[in-house]
């Protein structure tokens, strides 16, 4: 059964039933990684990773590492590895272009190729014919039946390899159906698309040779959904715990719907984490109208300084560091709207442990309905990137103690804004932010900046 049709509802979306001890949720980044490991060594049918990128460093390396020696233990060892087509073939930003001819992860994927004896094929998805217009933002690791989900990536600082860590949230789902509709939608929907090629090969066609093919492919990504065999919610059943997987791209998609009316049919309690606050006008417009209704409302967003694109002011000053400026801007102007409800049924919640970074995102309704995503609540994800999310629905609260001892981990390097003035204004910010959010804002820069990045 499809997901979603021209009447689509909450009550219309197929179940997959769940049990309880097939769910763990995991707290940390560094458990993150040794259970990603120890699952790939374990593997016996099948590994898919859906990941934004497989970075060329020590963390990328050891998982790297960790494929093909689960590959030449189990030759027979399906193993698929998805990471977005243009993130892959760029170097990070400052710095100079490596000497293989195809800059980036692409290159190392091409050199271990070579070097290895075992084959791990490395998939490149264009979603759009421009990075800035769109991402491969999929999320989901599929390791035999065991679906291992989080907003994070492979590489240093989101595997907590080396000394910082970027917190995200670690779900591992037991399941069968599950794991083979994320297979099936990865091998029909995505490897099946001429638009996609391995990166792991000299031969790698350029963006502008494939312009027809990526745009058709965008255009089937639109109608793709997970195929779920099960009846929808509305049948009578006995409440139990189950799990939707859902998928969209581009506007108004059935992620997105889901989203806002999560928030819609809240009746006591929306709890939302998210890196970059900059809520899309639909997401908005619920949270007001949820706060009407009585609604409490927990928000976690990350302190600027938490942010991945945050330069210290001692360090040079780049562009991409007025990011962090902009969410906190936003996040101001949202607290002093809102001021009358700010720490009575608003609360707002800023997340800081040291240097390390925060990429949390997912919504916790009512007690018994969770939303993990990559879905940053933004309007690119809601436009622009092809995302996807595990919806839980818990009737009888049978994760409640996970619940609430992943918030409590989450909330434990928080602080609570009881006042709008406790955000630093404009006029606090290191001159060379200053001089660059003014120029955005003359110019109205700054309002294409919070669509597309």
């Amino acid at each position: 059964m499809a997901l979603f049709n021209s009447r689509d509802s909450l009550d219309q979306l197929p179940l997959i039933p769940l049990r309880a001890s097939s769910v763990t949720t995991l707290h940390s980044a560094a458990a993150y990684r040794a259970e990603l490991l120890q699952q790939i060594a374990g593997a016996r049918h099948r590994i898919y990773l859906c990941s934004l990128y497989l970075q060329h460093d020590e963390a990328g390396a050891e998982i790297l590492a960790a494929l093909h020696a689960a590959k030449a233990l189990r030759p027979a060892l399906d193993i698929r590895v998805l990471v977005d087509w243009h993130r892959a073939q760029r170097g990070l930003i400052g710095e100079a272009r490596q000497a293989n001819k195809q800059a980036g992860n692409a290159g190392w994927y091409q050199d271990q190729a070579l070097l290895q004896s075992t084959d791990v094929p490395i998939y490149g998805v264009p979603v759009q014919t421009r990075e800035l217009f769109g991402v491969l933002h999929l999320k989901g690791f599929v390791i035999d039946d065991v679906v291992i989900y989080s907003g994070a990536s492979l590489n240093n600082v989101y595997l907590h390899k080396q000394d910082k860590y970027r917190h995200d949230r670690y779900l591992l789902i037991q399941n069968k159906n599950l794991a083979d509709s994320m297979v099936q939608f990865i091998r029909e929907h995505i490897l099946a698309a001429a638009a996609v090629h391995k990166l792991d090969t000299p031969q790698i066609p350029s963006t502008r040779s494939i312009r027809r093919e990526i745009h058709e492919f965008r255009e089937q990504l639109k109608r793709a959904r997970y195929y779920v065999p099960y009846a929808p919610s509305s049948t009578p059943a006995i409440p139990q715990l189950t799990v939707t997987p859902l998928v969209g791209v581009g506007k108004n998609n059935p992620l997105n719907r889901v989203i806002c009316q999560l928030l819609a049919a809240s009746r006591e309690q929306i709890t939302i984490c998210t890196p970059y606050f900059n809520f899309p006008l639909a997401v908005t417009r619920e949270i007001n109208r949820a706060l009407k209704r009585g609604v409490n409302i927990d928000i976690i967003v990350g302190d600027k300084t938490a942010n991945d694109f945050y330069i210290p002011p001692e360090q040079r000053f780049k562009v991409i560091g007025a990011l962090p400026y902009l969410y906190e801007t936003n996040l101001r102007r949202f607290a002093k709207a809102h001021q009358a409800e700010l720490g009575r049924q608003l609360h707002l919640h800023l997340w800081k442990d040291g240097d390390n970074t925060y990429h949390l995102k997912g919504m916790w309704i009512d007690q018994h309905i969770m939303l993990v995503t990559g879905n940053n609540l933004n309007p690119r994800a809601f436009r622009l990137d092809l995302e996807n999310a595990l919806l839980i629905r818990d009737p009888e609260q049978e994760l409640a103690e996970q619940r609430q001892d992943e918030l409590r981990s989450i909330f434990q390097h928080t602080k609570a804004i009881a006042h709008y003035s406790e955000i630093e204004k404009t006029l606090d910010y290191p001159p060379a932010v200053r001089r660059l959010l003014g120029r955005l804002s003359r110019t109205r820069m700054d309002r294409l900046a919070y669509r597309v990045l």
